[in-house]
């Protein structure tokens, strides 16, 4: 009986680790008989497991979907992988995914071998703290990924920055995780442009519409700067013009947002920075480490008066 149990273990593994086995395969790997196979894929369906058979040349098994949600078999890596997910969600920003993290953990940890659960704590350290980010319901969340993935058509009420309400029709193409919120990136039909919606503001309408097919876009690490990028555009109150006598490399590396950066020569270049109070904008160029130049942006020399004379009188008298 043993022998058997740790057989039907060992079949099931198998059959969670690739889509499609034919029995025969099977049968070389267990080191049984195809007949031993499929005695032992009637047990698993006894259990709940449910494995559909395709016969044929082209026939075999696979473990198909069910409407409960049997035991999962995971290997070392994989329940490290798990759980390392797990912690990274319980200080999620999405609602009630870091309560429900906190519990699949707790169950995990309870059966993790010690060898394992040293593996887990030692990712302690690297993990995020607690979001502090607007909440996202969990199902909205589900139904744009599902919507980015299946290449449909997305509906859906949007509460721009400004309060005002809008009804957009856009084909989604990525979801983003910044700076403790979620983004979409979608095509939208209306405005006929790329454009980039924050979730928590998103109020889907089902049922999807159509599919479509995904138009070209630049490669993935391209798309997290355009909406890094976009997401910093669409928020700013202000913005100014800047030319700064130094390398454009030189800039890109001290400032703390990604810009668009105009080569000028050698040792000059112009950048179009934004943010919401002046006051910020000018600490941030005197981190620069360069001279630079104010053009066009009565406010940003305000904050640069200011910020001058605050420090003169921070200064000692000088003897």
């Amino acid at each position: 009986m043993l022998e058997t149990s740790a057989r039907l273990l060992r079949l099931l593994s198998l059959l969670q680790s690739r889509r499609d086995w034919t029995g025969t395969e099977l049968a070389e790997r267990l080191r049984v008989t195809t007949r031993t196979i499929r005695n032992d894929i009637d047990r698993l369906r006894e259990l709940g497991y449910p494995v559909e058979a395709k016969s044929g040349v082209d026939g075999g098994y696979r473990l198909g979907a069910s409407g409960a949600l049997p035991p999962l078999l995971l290997d070392d890596e994989e329940a490290v992988a798990v759980a390392v997910g797990l912690r990274t969600a319980a200080s999620s920003s999405i609602a009630g995914i870091d309560e429900t993290a906190v519990r699949a953990l707790t169950k995990l940890q309870q059966i993790l071998p010690s060898r394992l659960r040293h593996r887990v704590s030692a990712f302690q350290h690297t993990l995020p703290v607690p979001a502090r980010g607007p909440l996202v319901d969990p199902d909205v969340l589900t139904v744009i990924a599902a919507a980015c993935r299946d290449h449909e058509r997305l509906r859906f009420d949007y509460d721009s920055h400004g309060g005002a309400a809008t009804r957009r029709d856009v084909e989604p193409y990525r979801l983003v995780s910044l700076r403790q919120r979620w983004y979409l990136m979608a095509w939208d039909m209306d405005r006929d442009d790329w454009r980039t919606f924050r979730v928590d503001r998103i109020h889907p309408r089902t049922p999807t519409g159509p599919r479509f097919t995904p138009r070209p876009i630049q490669p993935d690490a391209d798309i997290a700067t355009r909406v890094e990028r976009s997401v910093g555009e669409a928020t700013w109150r202000f913005r100014a013009r800047v030319i700064v006598h130094a390398p454009a490399a030189h800039v890109r590396q001290r400032l703390p947002i990604q810009v668009d950066i105009e080569e000028l020569g050698a040792d000059r270049c112009a950048f179009e920075p934004g943010s919401d109070n002046p006051q910020q904008l000018a600490l941030y160029l005197g981190m620069l480490g360069a001279d630079f130049e104010i053009v066009d942006s009565p406010e940003l020399a305000a904050a640069l008066r200011d910020l001058i004379a605050r420090y003169q009188r921070a200064l000692p008298a000088p003897e």
